[in-house]
């Protein structure tokens, strides 16, 4: 029996080390809906499903081409797990760019 103890005790993670905790070895846990984007003359959406267990708050951001013409960014909508949000924007002549940005 005492040998067992013997034996056990170098295996057993000190009380101060990172693997006590688990923080060291750990994967971070994947995070971020999978969004679709699609552009129509000048308007966009974009269609973002958030297929993991923490809450992605999604926000559109739209780039118009015309130095005129006022870039936008959507609210930030909460995306809850397994939900899909839409998102919608516009610019008053054509699109130059289109990204959505992701906040835990």
């Amino acid at each position: 029996m005492a040998l067992a103890l013997v034996v056990a005790a170098p295996s057993a993670a000190p009380q101060g080390s990172p693997h006590a905790r688990g923080e060291a070895g750990e994967k971070p846990r994947p995070f971020g809906s999978e969004c679709r984007t699609g552009v129509a003359g000048s308007h966009v959406v974009a269609y973002c499903h958030n297929p993991y267990p923490e809450t992605d708050r999604v926000r559109l951001h739209v780039e118009c081409d015309r130095w005129w013409d006022i870039d936008t960014d959507s609210r930030r909508v909460a995306a809850e797990p397994a939900m899909t949000v839409r998102l919608t924007g516009r610019c008053w002549k054509e699109i130059r760019s289109v990204w959505v940005s992701h906040q835990k």
